[in-house]
């Protein structure tokens, strides 16, 4: 019988090191920076999108916490081979940190809504959860990048050229997200009532 929760705690550590190391990987491709906003256009913050959506709110945020966590003690984790605590001190620090709720709000969504609704409105469901989890990214890294910039104009308006691959990336994650699901259903299944 499916169960939203691992069978044990070494499984659920083996799956936020899994999803961490996905993460990672997905850093491999190197970030394009466009305009004079200082924060790259990278395939890697898809990756939280996808932990929450697959794994739900609680493995998929320790998966990102695990992988920025290593970064900062300066492993070379993030696209374009970038560790160390600089990035969390420059422009995209925000978005960066804002991976850490999308990975929470993304996951909760999925969660929730997965568990009311069931699989057959699947795929609008897990749409609606990666697109969430995007806007808090955004809501924090514009704030974070207007503060550092000094102008809240130049950071809204610099981020504009994020959002149609960030949408494109919100549309893959769904279509993964809902692969694996139908594959291993009851994945967020209502944990069973603990007899009293």
């Amino acid at each position: 019988m499916p169960a939203s929760r691992s069978a044990s705690p070494a499984a659920d550590l083996a799956t936020v090191v899994v999803f961490a190391a996905f993460i990672a990987v997905l850093g491999i491709f190197p970030g394009i920076y466009v305009g004079g906003s200082g924060v790259p256009i990278v395939l890697q913050n898809m990756g939280p999108l996808i932990a929450g959506a697959v794994i739900g709110a609680r493995r998929g945020t320790l998966s990102v916490v695990l992988l920025l966590a290593l970064t900062a003690i300066g492993l070379p984790l993030l696209s374009g081979g970038r560790g160390g605590l600089a990035p969390f001190a420059g422009p995209s620090a925000g978005f960066l940190l804002g991976w850490i709720l999308s990975a929470l709000v993304t996951g909760l969504v999925a969660e929730r809504l997965m568990r009311s609704e069931g699989n057959g409105r699947l795929l609008p469901i897990l749409l609606l959860a990666a697109f969430a989890g995007l806007v808090v990214d955004y809501v924090l890294g514009i704030g974070f990048l207007a503060v550092y910039l000094g102008d809240v104009r130049t950071a809204l308006v610099g981020s504009l050229v994020f959002v149609p691959g960030d949408v494109a990336k919100v549309v893959v994650t769904a279509l993964v997200a809902a692969v694996v699901h139908r594959a291993l259903p009851g994945r967020f299944a209502a944990p069973p009532a603990r007899s009293r």
